[in-house]
C-alpha cells in the first residue's frame, strides 16, 4: 500500500500546531502589553504647541502657583486654561517682542483664544472633577507629576481606568492636608500614615464606594 503521508509529516504537523499555539501567546501579550506602553498611552511624550510653555521655568524658577492660571481647579470639574489676558498680565511688560509669544500677542489683537493640544485627558464617556480630588486631599503632581521640571508639559501616568482605581481602591497612600496639594516636592511628615487615616473621615472619603460605576460614568 502506497504511503499517504511522506517521513517528516509529524514534524510538520507537530510545526505548525505548535507554532500557532506561540503566535497566539505573542498576539495575547501584545494586545496586553501595547496598550499599556507608554508608545500608545503617550506618557513622557511631550507635545508640540502653539507656544513652548514651559512649566519648569514658570512654576520652578519663577514659583508661580497652580491656581494663577489654572483658575478653575478648587471650583469647577475643569482646571481652566488661562486667558490670554492672563499671560499678557505679565508679558505686557516682559519680553514683548520675543518670537515665541507671537502667538500670544496675536490671540490677544484677534481676541481669539489660542488652541492648546491637550496633554491629559480622559475619554468623554468619563467624568473627572478637579474640585472634588483637589478638596479631598489628592495634590496636583499625584497625577500630572513634576510639572516644575517639565520644560514642555508631558504626560506622566497613563490616566487609565485601571491606574484610577488603584487609587480609588486605597486612597490613602495619595492623600495629604488640602492646605499642601498645590506644593510641589512635598515632604511627608513622619506621621503621614495616622494623617491620612484622619483624612479619610475628615474629608467623607468613602472608598468602598468609590469604585461603583457611577462615580466615574455618568
Amino acid at each position: 500500500m502506497p504511503q499517504i503521508f511522506s517521513k517528516n509529516a509529524n514534524g510538520v504537523a507537530r510545526f505548525v500546531i505548535w507554532g500557532s499555539c506561540a503566535a497566539l501567546l505573542i498576539a495575547a501579550a501584545i494586545g496586553i502589553i501595547l496598550p499599556r506602553s507608554d508608545l500608545v498611552t503617550g506618557v513622557g511624550e511631550p507635545l508640540a504647541q502653539p507656544v513652548p510653555f514651559s512649566h519648569k521655568h514658570h512654576v520652578g524658577q519663577l514659583g508661580i502657583d497652580c491656581r494663577y492660571c489654572h483658575n478653575g481647579v478648587e471650583t469647577s470639574s475643569s482646571a481652566g486654561l488661562p486667558a490670554t489676558e492672563v499671560c499678557m498680565t505679565c508679558h505686557s511688560q516682559l519680553f514683548t517682542n520675543a518670537n515665541m509669544l507671537a502667538p500670544v500677542r496675536a490671540s490677544l489683537a484677534s481676541g481669539t483664544p489660542i488652541k492648546w493640544e491637550r496633554v491629559n485627558s480622559v475619554p468623554d464617556f468619563v467624568f473627572f472633577n478637579h474640585a472634588i480630588h483637589i478638596n479631598k486631599g489628592v495634590a496636583c503632581e499625584t497625577c500630572h507629576g513634576e510639572v516644575d521640571e517639565m520644560p514642555l508639559t508631558r504626560r506622566a501616568h497613563t490616566l487609565s481606568m485601571e491606574w484610577c482605581l488603584g487609587c480609588h481602591r486605597n486612597p490613602e497612600p495619595n492623600l495629604r492636608p488640602p492646605r499642601d496639594v498645590f506644593l510641589m516636592h512635598w515632604q511627608p511628615p513622619e506621621d503621614i500614615a495616622e494623617i491620612r487615616r484622619q483624612l479619610i473621615g475628615m474629608l467623607d472619603i468613602h472608598p468602598e464606594t468609590m469604585t461603583d460605576c457611577y462615580v466615574c460614568h455618568r
